[in-house]
């Protein structure tokens, strides 16, 4: 990499281009090891409780192995394993956590902001009857004030996932953190930097969305000529509902480890901008 991560010396904090494309080449150049890593991890996901404690732990290791490499202090993946391991629970009592948070912003934003939503292209659209005339001024208004709306709520959304986008990194790394104090240090490393970090997500999503449409093409293609037959064989519902499961954890093991890449890239760059040196992987310090 061009920028000198394993330095003695405080580094200047990264650009959005430099995160990124030092995530990419984290994935291009261990992209054998994260791939066998994520597709492990999203099979034991298929396994209820266990299954998902130990897809996050996995994922999280990725994160970590990539943490490794940024400070100069490769660990092997039976080192990395032992430590996440020793924390099996924490990762899934994180998760169910991270879930009930989801749940909440459902119910209180994104729930009353659809009924809102509804209320005002109603109220437009019977302005517009009213006043019989389907080109006026209030359907372009209510289009307009939905769009606008439609994207500060995306807008908002995207800069809470990048408060939260670290979460599981500072458990899968530092000592004495558990699944409750985790998301404290996320929200604590991204004060200030909610909106760069949206901009790396922006970037981030442009370049994995060609690697995800396919599939997902290819998945719609398919969908549509077996769920026809479905309804008439099960032997046909079941195999859809197989070939999309396979294809989502395709595109899932493809694109999740250069997302970790980028998560252990902001993590440390989150870190030596606020708290310098003194960088250290559980157990080993840098």
């Amino acid at each position: 990499m061009s920028e000198n991560f394993g330095s003695s010396s405080p580094i200047q904090p990264l650009s959005i281009g430099n995160v990124v494309s030092a995530g990419m080449r984290l994935y291009r150049s261990h992209l054998k090891l994260y791939l066998k890593l994520a597709l492990t991890a999203y099979i034991w996901a298929l396994v209820p409780i266990y299954g998902w404690a130990k897809c996050a732990s996995i994922l999280a290791m990725i994160s970590r192995l990539a943490f490794g490499e940024l400070v100069n202090q490769p660990e092997s993946v039976e080192e990395s394993r032992r430590v996440v391991n020793s924390r099996l629970w924490q990762f899934l009592i994180l998760g169910l956590i991270m879930f009930a948070i989801g749940t909440a912003l459902i119910v209180v934003l994104i729930i009353p902001f659809s009924i809102f939503w509804g209320m005002t292209i109603g109220l437009f659209a019977t302005s517009a009857a009213i006043s019989n005339n389907s080109n006026s001024a209030f359907i372009l208004i209510g289009l307009l004030l939905t769009i606008i709306s439609i994207l500060v709520l995306f807008t908002f959304l995207l800069w809470l996932q990048a408060r939260f986008f670290v979460v599981e990194i500072p458990l899968a790394i530092e000592d004495n953190v558990d699944s409750i104090s985790t998301i404290s240090r996320s929200w604590d490393l991204t004060k200030r930097q909610g909106w760069r970090i949206v901009g790396i997500l922006f970037i981030s999503y442009l370049i994995t969305l060609p690697i995800q449409l396919p599939f997902s093409i290819v998945s719609s293609i398919i969908q549509s000529y077996l769920k026809p037959l479905s309804k008439e064989n099960l032997t046909y519902a079941i195999l859809s509902f197989l070939v999309s499961l396979v294809l989502t954890l395709l595109s899932a093991t493809l694109v999740v480890p250069f997302w970790q890449a980028i998560k252990a890239v902001i993590y440390y760059d989150l870190r030596s901008r606020r708290e310098g040196l003194g960088l250290k992987l559980r157990d080993r310090k840098i």
